[in-house]
Protein backbone atom coordinates (compact mmCIF):
# COMPACT_ATOMS: atom_id res chain seq x y z
CA UNK A 1 0.00 0.00 0.00
CA UNK A 2 1.45 3.36 -0.94
CA UNK A 3 1.14 6.50 1.10
CA UNK A 4 -1.72 8.64 -0.19
CA UNK A 5 -0.45 11.99 -1.45
CA UNK A 6 -3.65 13.71 -0.32
CA UNK A 7 -3.14 13.03 3.41
CA UNK A 8 -2.66 16.49 4.92
CA UNK A 9 -3.96 16.33 8.46
CA UNK A 10 -3.24 14.06 11.36
CA UNK A 11 -5.61 11.14 11.82
CA UNK A 12 -8.09 11.36 14.68
CA UNK A 13 -6.32 8.57 16.56
CA UNK A 14 -2.68 9.43 17.35
CA UNK A 15 -0.25 8.02 19.92
CA UNK A 16 0.45 9.58 23.30
CA UNK A 17 3.25 12.12 23.22
CA UNK A 18 2.81 13.34 19.65
CA UNK A 19 4.18 16.66 18.46
CA UNK A 20 1.92 19.67 17.88
CA UNK A 21 1.69 18.74 14.20
CA UNK A 22 0.87 15.13 15.09
CA UNK A 23 3.63 13.61 12.98
CA UNK A 24 6.23 12.69 15.57
CA UNK A 25 6.81 11.45 19.11
CA UNK A 26 8.27 14.07 21.44
CA UNK A 27 10.97 13.06 23.92
CA UNK A 28 12.28 15.70 26.30
CA UNK A 29 11.46 19.30 27.03
CA UNK A 30 14.57 21.30 26.18
CA UNK A 31 14.62 24.59 24.27
CA UNK A 32 16.30 23.26 21.10
CA UNK A 33 14.19 21.14 18.74
CA UNK A 34 15.85 18.17 17.08
CA UNK A 35 13.84 16.18 14.51
CA UNK A 36 14.93 12.64 13.62
CA UNK A 37 13.27 11.01 10.61
CA UNK A 38 13.82 7.27 10.90
CA UNK A 39 12.65 3.98 9.44
CA UNK A 40 12.97 0.84 11.55
CA UNK A 41 14.01 -1.22 8.49
CA UNK A 42 16.77 1.22 7.47
CA UNK A 43 20.28 -0.12 8.25
CA UNK A 44 21.67 3.44 8.27
CA UNK A 45 19.05 4.37 10.87
CA UNK A 46 20.25 1.48 13.00
CA UNK A 47 23.81 2.81 12.74
CA UNK A 48 22.51 6.29 13.58
CA UNK A 49 20.75 4.92 16.68
CA UNK A 50 23.87 3.06 17.79
CA UNK A 51 26.15 6.08 17.29
CA UNK A 52 23.86 8.98 18.21
CA UNK A 53 21.29 7.44 20.54
CA UNK A 54 23.41 7.82 23.71
CA UNK A 55 24.26 11.46 22.86
CA UNK A 56 20.62 12.29 22.14
CA UNK A 57 19.58 10.61 25.41
CA UNK A 58 22.12 12.71 27.31
CA UNK A 59 20.89 15.91 25.64
CA UNK A 60 17.30 15.01 26.58
CA UNK A 61 18.34 14.17 30.16
CA UNK A 62 20.16 17.51 30.40
CA UNK A 63 16.98 19.32 29.24
CA UNK A 64 18.92 20.72 26.27
CA UNK A 65 16.68 19.35 23.50
CA UNK A 66 13.15 18.43 22.62
CA UNK A 67 13.71 15.41 20.38
CA UNK A 68 10.95 14.57 17.91
CA UNK A 69 11.14 11.12 16.36
CA UNK A 70 9.28 10.69 13.06
CA UNK A 71 9.01 6.90 12.52
CA UNK A 72 8.28 6.50 8.82
CA UNK A 73 6.96 3.69 6.67
CA UNK A 74 9.41 4.77 3.97
CA UNK A 75 10.86 1.35 3.13
CA UNK A 76 7.69 -0.75 2.86
CA UNK A 77 8.74 -1.77 -0.64
CA UNK A 78 11.83 -3.48 0.81
CA UNK A 79 9.80 -5.99 2.82
CA UNK A 80 7.17 -8.50 1.84
CA UNK A 81 4.58 -7.35 4.40
CA UNK A 82 4.92 -3.57 4.94
CA UNK A 83 7.32 -4.07 7.84
CA UNK A 84 8.33 -0.39 7.98
CA UNK A 85 4.74 0.75 8.48
CA UNK A 86 3.93 -2.02 10.94
CA UNK A 87 7.06 -1.30 13.01
CA UNK A 88 6.29 2.44 13.00
CA UNK A 89 2.68 1.79 14.03
CA UNK A 90 3.89 -0.50 16.83
CA UNK A 91 6.20 2.27 18.06
CA UNK A 92 3.10 4.46 18.42
CA UNK A 93 1.60 1.73 20.58
CA UNK A 94 4.81 1.73 22.64
CA UNK A 95 4.49 5.49 23.07
CA UNK A 96 1.00 4.93 24.51
CA UNK A 97 2.68 2.67 27.07
CA UNK A 98 5.34 5.28 27.87
CA UNK A 99 8.16 3.15 26.39
CA UNK A 100 8.80 4.65 22.95
CA UNK A 101 12.57 5.15 23.36
CA UNK A 102 13.46 1.70 24.71
CA UNK A 103 11.11 0.05 22.21
CA UNK A 104 12.64 1.97 19.30
CA UNK A 105 16.10 0.86 20.48
CA UNK A 106 14.85 -2.74 20.67
CA UNK A 107 13.43 -2.52 17.12
CA UNK A 108 16.83 -1.41 15.84
CA UNK A 109 18.64 -4.07 17.89
CA UNK A 110 16.41 -6.75 16.31
CA UNK A 111 16.29 -5.19 12.84
CA UNK A 112 15.44 -7.72 10.13
CA UNK A 113 17.25 -7.67 6.78
CA UNK A 114 15.78 -5.72 3.89
CA UNK A 115 13.92 -7.79 1.30
CA UNK A 116 12.25 -10.24 3.69
CA UNK A 117 9.10 -10.26 5.78
CA UNK A 118 10.47 -8.52 8.85
CA UNK A 119 9.17 -9.36 12.29
CA UNK A 120 5.62 -10.65 12.62
CA UNK A 121 3.09 -8.74 14.71
CA UNK A 122 3.48 -11.41 17.39
CA UNK A 123 7.24 -10.85 17.40
CA UNK A 124 6.72 -7.07 17.64
CA UNK A 125 4.50 -7.66 20.67
CA UNK A 126 7.05 -10.01 22.27
CA UNK A 127 9.71 -7.35 21.76
CA UNK A 128 7.47 -4.87 23.58
CA UNK A 129 7.33 -7.21 26.54
CA UNK A 130 11.12 -7.15 26.78
CA UNK A 131 11.07 -3.36 27.36
CA UNK A 132 8.34 -3.42 30.00
CA UNK A 133 5.20 -2.88 27.93
CA UNK A 134 1.97 -4.51 29.05
CA UNK A 135 1.59 -7.39 26.61
CA UNK A 136 -2.21 -7.33 26.60
CA UNK A 137 -2.82 -3.65 25.89
CA UNK A 138 0.27 -3.26 23.71
CA UNK A 139 -0.59 -6.46 21.83
CA UNK A 140 -4.16 -5.33 21.20
CA UNK A 141 -2.87 -2.03 19.82
CA UNK A 142 -0.33 -3.72 17.52
CA UNK A 143 -2.69 -6.46 16.28
CA UNK A 144 -5.45 -3.96 15.49
CA UNK A 145 -3.09 -1.81 13.40
CA UNK A 146 -4.24 1.16 15.48
CA UNK A 147 -1.55 3.51 14.17
CA UNK A 148 -1.15 2.45 10.55
CA UNK A 149 -3.05 5.59 9.42
CA UNK A 150 -0.82 7.68 11.67
CA UNK A 151 2.27 6.10 10.09
CA UNK A 152 0.95 6.99 6.62
CA UNK A 153 0.51 10.58 7.82
CA UNK A 154 4.02 10.73 9.35
CA UNK A 155 5.48 9.44 6.08
CA UNK A 156 3.43 11.77 3.87
CA UNK A 157 4.35 14.80 5.99
CA UNK A 158 8.04 13.90 5.86
CA UNK A 159 7.94 13.60 2.09
CA UNK A 160 6.00 16.88 1.85
CA UNK A 161 8.78 18.53 3.89
CA UNK A 162 11.42 17.26 1.49
CA UNK A 163 12.74 14.29 3.48
CA UNK A 164 14.04 11.95 0.81
CA UNK A 165 16.03 9.48 2.89
CA UNK A 166 16.53 8.13 6.38
CA UNK A 167 17.97 9.00 8.75
CA UNK A 168 17.40 12.72 8.31
CA UNK A 169 18.19 15.00 11.25
CA UNK A 170 17.15 18.63 11.64
CA UNK A 171 18.28 20.97 14.42
CA UNK A 172 15.90 23.91 14.68
CA UNK A 173 14.68 23.11 11.18
CA UNK A 174 18.15 22.96 9.58
CA UNK A 175 19.41 19.66 8.19
CA UNK A 176 22.66 18.41 9.75
CA UNK A 177 24.68 15.25 9.16
CA UNK A 178 23.23 12.43 11.25
CA UNK A 179 26.21 11.91 13.54
CA UNK A 180 26.74 12.71 17.23
CA UNK A 181 29.43 15.35 16.72
CA UNK A 182 27.56 17.54 14.22
CA UNK A 183 24.31 17.21 16.15
CA UNK A 184 26.03 18.25 19.39
CA UNK A 185 27.69 21.25 17.70
CA UNK A 186 24.42 22.33 16.06
CA UNK A 187 22.51 22.03 19.35
CA UNK A 188 25.15 24.07 21.19
CA UNK A 189 24.98 26.78 18.50
CA UNK A 190 21.18 26.89 18.71
CA UNK A 191 20.98 27.20 22.50
CA UNK A 192 19.19 30.39 23.59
Amino acid sequence: MSTPAHVTRAPNHVPAGVSESGDGIVVGDGPVRVDAYIDFLCPFCRMFEQASGPVLSDLVADHAIRLVYHPMGFLDGLSTNRYSSRASASSGCASDGGRFVPYAAALFAHQPPEGGPGLTDDELVELGGTVGLDIQSFGACVHSGAYLDWTAYVTAEAIRRGVSGTPTVLVEGVAVPANPRTITVAVAAAMP
